[in-house]
């Protein structure tokens, strides 16, 4: 039964009050806002919503598609804002099971938290190689080589020869570097600090509204 133990929440509030394990409070409502907008509106929007449309053969159809989910993340929101009300600590659904559920349903979460985020990065991240070097073939002519730019598995699925790429001691270099690089550099931005990954977090959200509502201007020419 010590799996289903719970934490209180003047326990865990506590606990986050002594020295040592107290986060400071560096972010503003202004850099939380838009924390929130850039979750909100992901990469998702740029890399899925056409190929929803068209490959997907949705359509128009996919308007009701993104209210149905807005309507259902609707739900999940105002979910998350009676718990954070409830448990003001850090540690988001993880602390909020933990003080609810138990300790057993806490740990199952928290390592679900930490795959979702990885898998939905990876996802991001190879979006991104195909945009990124659609960019530089469109600007200055240069088209990185299909194996620095693809993993294995896909290029393998996509026939490519593996026996063409350089080799090293007999294993073939086929890997997206691309998605590692641009993985690699927000890793670095986030170990710097919350103030400065807050701050380079403020000014993508910003690139990405403008580019938003550059689209949607120029949509409306072919509405």
């Amino acid at each position: 039964m010590s799996l289903f133990k719970i934490k209180s929440v003047d326990s865990i509030v506590a606990e986050s009050e002594c020295a040592g394990q107290k986060l400071s409070r560096v972010l503003g409502s202004f850099d939380v806002t838009m924390i929130g907008i850039g979750a909100i509106i992901g990469a998702g929007i740029f890399a899925m919503v056409g190929a929803a449309a068209v490959k997907g053969n949705a359509g128009p159809s996919l308007i009701v598609s993104l209210i149905i989910t807005a309507i259902a993340c609707g739900f999940c929101a105002l979910c998350y804002a009676e718990l954070a009300a409830m448990v003001p600590i850090a540690g988001s659904a993880y602390t909020y099971a933990y003080a609810t559920m138990g300790e057993l349903i806490a740990w199952i979460i928290g390592w679900d938290l930490i795959l979702e985020y990885a898998i939905g990065n990876v996802a991001v991240a190879i979006s991104w190689s195909g945009y990124f070097n659609d960019l530089l073939r469109s600007l200055i002519g240069v088209d990185i080589p299909v194996w620095l730019r693809l993993d294995y598995h896909t290029f393998l699925l996509n026939g490519y020869d593996v026996s063409a790429v350089p080799h090293v001691f007999g294993v073939p270099i086929v890997v997206n570097l691309l998605a590692v690089s641009v993985t690699a550099l927000i890793t670095w931005v986030l170990v710097l600090g919350i103030k400065e990954s807050t701050r380079f977090n403020s000014w993508m959200v910003g690139i990405k509204l403008l580019v938003l509502a550059v689209f949607i201007v120029a949509g409306f020419y072919y509405f």
